[in-house]
């Protein structure tokens, strides 16, 4: 049975709606260092479980497009979207199996705000791929594509902010280690929204071809 056309797009949504569910996960496990340490690995693992889930999806996105003479939108450009939306989740997961690989036992500010923001850029990305089914979708989702690249671009001056604290004060070697490991995983907090930016565009072109 050949798949129906709004198949790709409820395929999409759920897609991104998994990716916002393991970022919220993230943002409270960020939230919880230091704080409610007994739920940093039971967070860990709700992130993995998502990304299970975003996995699966993405694999009924693809063969239902291998079986598909016709497709709703772009054929590469739904392929290219869903690559990029599976971008996000997996840097999501990178996060946070980070907390484990580099010791990450206390958040500051910026970490939270970061996470705070990857949340927001899920949260509208998620939003704007829901109304690609609506007929009026075009206005809708490029308002919150644009959203989106705003707040990647804010996030900047949180990552030069974070990493400027980061070497204020000379420490011991220790020390310096251990502002080389919070250096990476604030690159990998910052790697999520750039992966959200890049969703965001993708989704742009295709509303612009396809308006």
């Amino acid at each position: 049975m050949l798949p129906k056309r709004t198949q790709f797009f409820e395929l999409l949504e759920a897609h991104s709606e998994r990716v916002l569910a393991g970022a919220s996960s993230m943002l409270r496990l960020i939230n919880d260092l230091g704080v409610n340490p007994e739920e940093v690995n039971a967070l860990i693992q709700e992130v993995n479980m998502n990304e299970a889930s975003a996995d699966q999806i993405k694999a009924d996105l693809m063969l239902m497009l291998h079986k598909s003479f016709v497709t709703p939108l772009n054929r590469d450009q739904v392929y290219n979207l869903t690559l990029d939306i599976d971008r996000i989740m997996n840097s999501v997961q990178d996060v946070a199996q980070a907390v484990n690989i580099y010791h990450i036992g206390t958040s500051n500010a910026e970490s939270r705000e970061l996470a705070s923001m990857a949340v927001d850029a899920c949260s509208r990305l998620t939003r704007a791929i829901a109304a690609l089914k609506e007929q009026d979708r075009s206005e809708v989702s490029v308002n919150l594509c644009v959203e989106i690249e705003r707040i990647e671009e804010k996030s900047d001056s949180v990552m030069q902010r974070a990493i400027k604290t980061l070497f204020q004060n000379e420490g011991d070697e220790q020390a310096a280690l251990r502002a080389f490991a919070l250096r990476e995983f604030y690159s990998l907090q910052e790697k999520v929204l750039r992966n959200c930016k890049a969703s965001a565009q993708m989704l742009e072109e295709i509303l612009i071809q396809n308006a």
